[in-house]
């Protein structure tokens, strides 16, 4: 918070540097301190503002009169009046003049600029309370307890004088803004409105609800005259309409307020003079500022400890200036109260309950306005909404800075948000509405187009739209006129009432936004519509019919038959916006996804809501049936129609796509609006020309019949006048003969009254000529005495103020030392502070990239680990194959075993009959055994073939069998053996085992056949058995 003490000095800057506004919203403090003899501070005790809000008038006890520049950050002061200031006014039609009222009841008006006195006007015998200025600034209005004058500031002559009997007593009169009338509050609580012109009462306020007992004390009017605000020695406030005549509501203040001392509105730029923030201070010198519609109670200030006396508010409502109780000034910034107040989304305080139901009419009017702490709403279980804080990393795609909207909301989230609940929560719906539209909210461009006026296109708009609420079409017409204003061509479309009408009724509170959502939607979801204009957009209609075609051929076929075009079908939901044929839920939920999404979704909703509609529409014959379908509601479902119109963006071909069309959404620009000129100009303005024709021959019409009636009423009025005159001619006559009679008793009568009145002047000139001589002396020497005492305080006064001067010198030398010294310090604190920031941001880049570089690791490592992972997968399948071939190949190896075995038998078979029939050849055998044996051995010791060896010694020993009668117990089945390791194939273990003891086995019988052939005996010889056959 800044502080300025314009002390002694008479201009200067209100502060050094601007600060932003304090916690309270305080932008600067000015105080008047005195030096020399004065111990004390000078107190301000009025405030005023200028017409425009910028320059804002203060005087102090001691006279003085300071104009302080608010956009310039300059003070000046523009009078010494030697005397206190009882009012201020500084809004007359010369800019540069401003009325004060002084202690001595005058009334002064000065200059600013040449600081010269204007006139003086004298007329009060109490002290002047309060000045009000007419809205044209040529008459005043002074108000004092016992009478109230209206005065000519062109010639400063008093006009007229209102005295009231003293019982009475004067509270205030003012004049209503922007309307010819005088209101008069007494202190009986009765309030009168006068014509200004006769100054014949209008209208009297009805008295209070009986049993009140508040004693009206302060006024307060709206910029528009409508409602009335009056409060006293209570904690009730009662609002009158003015047009009505009627108390409409009684809103009781909290119970810390027990007076009400000041009363003043907030204005408000788009609020069109309908006042809606009510500012009440009250006897504990605190300000609370109030809504008369919700009866909220929005923000507060002064406090017990710093108190406010009075207060003046800017007709632009952009600051707010008090007088504190220590006498000091405090300048308040309207936008910095408000900030915590329009913060989105809005908290969910309920400040505001009605007062409980009783029989009178009090109880029934009256509301509490109640002060309460902001708490968390509670949510039930079925219906919890997570929220989640939105962190922008530091290395942001170029596709998360396209998506990123203003307020920390991101588009691909809103869209996921929107496609899993279909639609956003109530109650932030207009904060995101606003995000995703990125507003510009280019206050001064809007207030330049609302300032042209009403367009000549829609003065007479109540009379096509016959709307109920007044304000609603005070709003409509508004902002119908902003857009005609931006664009010629708004002003000659005949559907863009139709089309700004939703917005209008959502937006009634927020002018601004109202005409910025309707701008951005014309300028980016009705791109290439006025293209025909007159015409419809026959472009964006073919479009649709192609889409339709490509989807539902059948419908369009239907359509065709009857002759419906897309003129009828398509385009009344495009210039209404579905406003005809949704209600007010299914529109919201709809435009929630038209906003979230490219401004060809637009024209696939459409498309959608008449597929979605086949089954009707095919059941339809007749042009009218068609029509009566697109303007009214109809039984659909709204949700079927946002996921066919999702279904047509991604299965409809480029080729016929609107996307390819229709450019990408793009905000209004900030600081001034972009130019619209998409549309045949000269169309536009030949129908511009011919309108304003038109209007003139109205005019000059109504204007001729105007002068007719005029003239027949003169006629008659005439005729009613002679015919007065007339008989107050022959009455006069009458009159004339009686008074002539009674003049020549009453001359009879005169003539002896002058005589003896002659003698009693004569006397008195006497007695009054020595008076006066005496008065004279007496009155010279008391001017011989005034100039002494004069002449004496000058010199005083000189002497003061060369010392003041003189210490104010050195002590201002003292602080630019200080401010030096300040500023050094401040420039090392700064470069330390930056050292250290430099050093932690190059820490984090440093910890980034280590991060970067363990994460590309993992990333290859991961890799490696799936091209092995692979790689084993392909090695086990293999060995699958593999084992799955052995096994195979081991099958077909035991078949051929088998089949061996079989030959084998039967060559044994022969080999029998051939040692039987030969016993010639027994040695010969034994010899053969023996070999065979040692050949068993070598073999078995090296290995290989051992299978096949031991069918072999099997086949053998049955022929020894046959021959030598062999025991069966010492001989081993080779069968047996061959099956029991065809079915032990694939377990190694029981494979060796049985190795192992078949190694043993042989050995065994390899040791026995040898001591088996050294015991054996040869044969005798004798003659060979001989086979025969």
């Amino acid at each position: 918070m800044a502080s300025c003490d314009v002390g002694c000095r008479e201009h200067g800057a209100l502060w050094q540097r601007k600060h932003s506004p304090a916690t309270g919203g305080v932008i600067v403090n000015i105080i008047h301190s005195a030096t020399g003899y004065h111990s004390k501070a000078i107190r301000f005790l009025n405030v005023a503002f200028d017409s425009s809000g910028d320059s804002l008038l203060a005087g102090d006890h001691q006279g003085n009169i300071y104009v302080f520049d608010l956009n310039g950050n300059r003070f000046k002061l523009v009078q010494r009046t030697m005397q206190a200031c009882t009012a201020l006014a500084f809004n007359l039609r010369r800019k540069t003049e401003f009325l004060v009222a002084l202690a001595d009841y005058s009334v002064k008006c000065f200059d600013t600029e040449t600081q010269e006195l204007v006139s003086w006007m004298r007329g009060h015998d109490s002290s002047v309370s309060s000045i009000s200025v007419h809205s044209s600034g040529r008459y005043a209005i002074t108000t004092s307890t016992d009478t109230a004058q209206l005065w000519d500031l062109d010639t400063f002559q008093r006009k007229r004088k209102l005295n009231v009997r003293q019982s009475v007593g004067i509270q205030q009169v003012f004049f209503l803004p922007l309307s010819n009338t005088i209101l008069s509050c007494f202190k009986d609580n009765s309030v009168f409105a006068w014509e200004f012109d006769t100054l014949h009462c209008k209208y009297q306020l009805p008295t209070a609800v009986e049993g009140s007992a508040l004693h009206y004390k302060v006024f307060a009017v709206t910029r528009d005259g409508r409602i009335f605000v009056a409060g006293g020695k209570s904690n009730h406030l009662h609002l009158w309409c003015l047009e009505s005549k009627q108390l409409v509501r009684i809103i009781q203040m909290p119970t810390e307020v027990r007076a009400v001392r000041h009363l003043e509105f907030l204005p408000d730029s788009f609020d069109g003079g309908s006042n809606q923030v009510l500012g009440v201070l009250s006897q504990d010198n605190i300000m609370r500022f109030i809504s008369i519609e919700t009866y909220k109670l929005l923000f507060v200030i002064g406090s017990h400890e710093e108190g406010i006396s009075t207060a003046a508010i800017s007709p632009s409502g952009r600051y707010i200036a008090s007088v504190m109780e220590n006498g000091s000034l405090n300048l308040y910034s309207v936008q910095a109260l408000t900030q915590e107040v329009n913060k989105p989304p809005p908290p969910l305080l309920k400040v505001v309950e009605d007062w409980p139901k009783c029989k009178s009419e009090a109880n029934k009017l009256t509301v509490r306005v109640t002060s309460g702490r902001s708490e968390q709403p509670r949510k039930s279980k079925g219906s919890k909404i997570q929220t989640r804080l939105l962190k922008v990393q530091m290395s942001t795609t170029l596709e998360n800075k396209e998506n990123e909207l203003p307020g920390g909301l991101n588009k691909k989230r809103l869209q996921v948000l929107l496609k899993g609940y279909g639609e956003y929560p109530a109650k932030y719906r207009m904060f995101v509405w606003r995000s995703l539209l990125q507003l510009p909210e280019n206050h001064l461009a809007f207030s330049s187009l609302i300032d042209k006026g009403t367009h000549s296109a829609f003065v007479n708009i109540q009379n096509e739209y016959p709307i109920k609420s007044r304000k609603l079409l005070r709003v409509l017409q508004r902002t119908l006129s902003a857009l005609a204003h931006w664009s010629a061509i708004f002003g000659e479309t005949p559907y863009i009432p139709l089309l700004a009408f939703p917005f209008v009724k959502l937006f009634q509170n927020n002018q601004l936004i109202c005409f910025e959502v309707v701008a951005t939607v014309i300028v980016n979801f009705c791109q290439h519509w006025f293209e025909y204009f007159p015409n419809p957009p026959v472009n964006i209609l073919s479009m649709m019919e192609n889409i339709l075609a490509h989807h539902d051929k059948e419908l369009l076929q239907h359509f065709i038959k009857y002759s419906v075009t897309s003129q009828v079908y398509a385009w009344p939901l495009l210039e209404t916006l579905f406003s005809e044929v949704l209600t007010r839920e299914e529109w919201l939920k709809v435009f929630d996804n038209i906003f979230s999404n490219h401004p060809s979704y637009f024209l696939m909703v459409v498309v959608a809501y008449i597929i979605c509609s086949r089954a009707p529409l095919l059941l339809c014959n007749q042009s009218k049936d068609f029509e009566y379908f697109f303007h009214h509601r109809n039984n659909l479902d709204v949700n079927a129609v946002i996921k066919r119109a999702y279904h047509l963006m991604e299965t409809t071909p480029p080729d016929i796509h609107p996307q390819r069309v229709l450019d990408d959404f793009v905000p209004l620009t900030k600081g001034q609006y972009p130019v619209f000129n998409k549309y045949p100009k000269f169309v536009v303005d030949y129908q511009t020309q011919e309108r304003e024709r038109i209007r003139q021959d109205e005019i000059e019409y109504l204007r001729e019949r105007q002068l007719v009636h005029e003239l027949e009423a003169k006629a008659q009025e005439q005729k009613a006048e002679d015919e007065a005159f007339y008989r107050k001619q022959e009455l006069l006559q009458e009159a004339e003969e009686q008074r002539r009679k009674m003049l020549l008793e009453e001359e009879e009568k005169l003539a002896e009254r002058r005589q003896r009145l002659a003698a009693v002047r004569r006397e008195l000139k006497v007695k009054e000529l020595q008076f006066l001589d005496a008065s004279r002396r007496r009155f010279l020497k008391y001017q011989l005495d005034r100039r002494e005492m004069e002449l004496k305080r000058l010199d005083d006064d000189i002497a003061r103020k060369v010392s003041m001067r003189d210490r104010e010198t050195a002590a201002a030398v003292q602080d630019i030392e200080v401010r030096q010294m300040e500023l050094e310090s401040h420039r090392q604190l700064f470069e330390q502070v930056a050292e250290e920031n430099l050093a932690k941001v190059e820490q984090k880049c440093i910890d980034n990239e280590w991060r970067l570089q363990v994460l590309n690791k993992l990333r290859h490592d991961d890799q490696d680990r799936d091209k092995h992972y692979e790689e084993i997968a392909k090695l086990l399948h293999d060995n699958r194959v593999k084992e799955a071939e052995l096994l195979k190949a081991m099958r077909e190896a035991e078949e051929e075993k088998w089949e061996e075995v079989a030959w084998r038998k039967a060559r044994l078979e022969e080999e029998q009959k051939a040692a039987a029939a030969t016993d010639v050849h027994r040695k010969q055998f034994l010899e053969d055994e023996m070999n065979d044996a040692l050949e068993l051995d070598e073999k078995l010791q090296s290995g290989g073939g051992y299978f096949e060896r031991l069918r072999d010694l099997k086949a053998r020993r049955a022929e020894r069998r046959v021959e030598f009668q062999v025991p069966k117990s010492g001989n081993i089945c080779l069968n047996d053996l061959s099956a029991s390791q065809s079915s032990s194939h694939g377990r190694r273990q029981e494979l060796v085992r049985q190795e192992r003891e078949l190694m043993a086995e042989v050995r065994q019988l390899r040791q026995k056949l040898t001591a088996r052939a050294h015991i054996r005996r040869p044969p005798a010889l004798g003659a060979p058995t001989r086979w025969t056959t």
